[in-house]
């Protein structure tokens, strides 16, 4: 038996995998890596549960929000935006530099920006904007993830948020299950909290992240 735990680019999940390890020797913990667009779609058939951004369609599946992430702005490094610590949207907007906005978007905008330059995903967006073409906000994991040495990132204060969250069928609650739900929450391997049966959508707030 193997326990499919699907995860989307960016999140780094080395000291689950590590606690996974612990408590369930005997049970394989299988990483599958998915694209954020098809992460839903694959959980349920290729994956237990998933390590995902939401939304999440809440008919279909159940999921535990875990943490909120920052979002910063990446621009070549000899940008000027570099010379401050941290921007707001509406001074990204008066440099009058296109904001690049990739179809694999994962940012939960109230307005998204208007350009008519869409990459196909966000790291060819990165390319991008080592090419000068344009700016990119994204979740500062994915800023980590697809880092290079020509272009540099800042803080977003009022940024829109990207939320990480497990999310797992609404048919697929098993023990193995409710062991990662335990694990990505912090219990311990005694908490009897790791024995209550998981109710849909519960959760305590997401915390964000710096």
């Amino acid at each position: 038996m193997t326990f499919r735990l699907l995860v989307v680019p960016g999140i780094v999940i080395d000291r689950w995998r590590q606690t996974w390890a612990e408590r369930r020797p005997s049970v394989p913990l299988s990483l599958v890596q998915v694209a954020a667009a098809d992460a839903q779609q694959l959980l349920g058939t290729d994956g237990d549960a998933a390590l995902l951004r939401l939304p999440v369609d809440r008919d279909k599946q159940h999921a535990i929000p875990l943490y909120t992430e920052t979002a910063v702005v990446l621009a070549h490094r000899d940008h000027v935006l570099h010379a401050a610590d941290e921007l707001t949207l509406q001074e990204l907007t008066d440099l009058g530099e296109p904001l690049l906005r990739p179809l694999d978007d994962v940012l939960s905008w109230d307005s998204p920006p208007s350009s008519a330059q869409r990459p196909q995903t966000t790291e060819a967006a990165v390319e991008w904007v080592a090419a000068e073409v344009g700016l990119l906000v994204v979740p500062q994991s994915l800023a980590r993830l697809y880092h290079r040495k020509d272009v540099q990132y800042k803080p977003v204060t009022d940024g829109p948020s990207s939320t990480v969250a497990l999310a797992w069928p609404i048919d697929g609650h098993s023990d193995l299950v409710e062991e990662m739900i335990g694990i990505v929450r912090g219990r311990t391997a005694n908490s009897t909290r790791g024995k209550e049966p998981a109710r849909g959508g519960a959760s305590r707030p997401a915390r964000r992240s710096r």
